[in-house]
């Protein structure tokens, strides 16, 4: 049975710990351009060594090239993986939204639930929340 940190990616799996990198990697290169080790450590509160160590497995897993010195950019696989939590991510927070919750719990219980969520549910979720979007009279009732 798969461990339950991490979600299918094709042929591949990936650690939630991968792909919080996959998504931090992402996002720098929307905002700034470019990801260095030094912005995804200051980011994730962590020690650059751990973070090149990360790095350093992205890039054997082919998910990420990465120029020692420079930067990094996502491979084909790793836009793929990245782009998909990021989906996740922004439907997990429009659907608690939907329900009213605070942003902090909305913060805290997305990071958790976008790569624990099977696909099966995170479909149903999906439905749900178009079908919310699609009648707000009753997204209205739920958040009370």
């Amino acid at each position: 049975m798969p461990a339950p940190t991490s979600i299918s990616s094709g042929k591949s799996r990936t650690s939630a710990a991968a792909e919080d990198y996959l998504e931090r990697i992402r996002e720098l290169i929307r905002r700034k351009g470019y990801a260095r080790v030094i912005d995804i450590a200051s980011e994730l509160q962590i020690s650059q060594a751990s973070v090149t160590t990360m790095i350093q497995r992205l890039d054997a897993e082919g998910l990420v090239k990465h120029e020692k010195y420079r930067g990094m950019v996502l491979t084909s696989a790793g836009e793929a993986v990245a782009s998909r939590i990021a989906h996740r991510h922004e439907l997990l927070t429009t659907f608690l939204r939907q329900l009213g919750l605070p942003e902090a719990v909305i913060s805290h219980d997305v990071e958790g639930l976008e790569h624990h969520v099977s696909g099966e549910t995170f479909r149903a979720i999906e439905r749900l929340s178009r079908y919310l979007q699609d009648n707000p009279d009753v997204a209205s009732r739920l958040r009370g």
